[in-house]
């Protein structure tokens, strides 16, 4: 039974990644934003400033690519950088009024987008799979703990 249910988890976890990849470009299209700039932008809710280091950490890709994707959104009018004025070495990316305005209009996309996901099933069914996601993010997260 448990290699079963094993493989229905990673089945199930694989489409559903591969659905969130493909709501991404979908994402990317709509919002015309590559997907790797798109990424970026969305670290920005709720934060003032990030830096390169913190981005890169973030996106899990190196420093020089978090640059490229920052120079493209600075192109675009969606950032700024500005030298931190603690650190002259250390650069601080904030969003611009325009990258605020589009951040929130994404926001507001996707939260329309799971608001409709949740009315596809009754209220039993919201509270057992919101609660069975929380279970399963917490048993990832112990799992995580123990693969570091």
């Amino acid at each position: 039974m448990l290699l079963y249910q094993t493989r229905r988890l990673k089945e199930l976890i694989e489409e559903i990644m591969q659905c969130c990849q493909m709501q991404t470009g979908f994402l990317s299209r709509k919002f015309l934003v590559p997907r790797a700039e798109l990424r970026c932008l969305l670290l920005f809710r709720g934060e003032r400033y990030l830096t390169v280091k913190g981005l890169a950490q973030k996106l899990d890709v190196a420093k020089s690519r978090v640059t490229k994707i920052i120079n493209g959104l600075v192109e675009k009018k969606l950032v700024e950088s500005i030298d931190d004025p603690k650190d002259g070495r250390v650069r601080l990316i904030s969003l611009t009024p325009a990258g605020y305005s589009l951040c929130e209009e994404i926001g507001e996309y996707i939260w329309a987008t799971h608001e409709k996901l949740l009315l596809e099933l009754d209220s039993e069914q919201r509270k057992l799979v919101l609660s069975s996601l929380d279970q399963l993010r917490v048993g990832m997260e112990a799992v995580k703990k123990g693969l570091v």
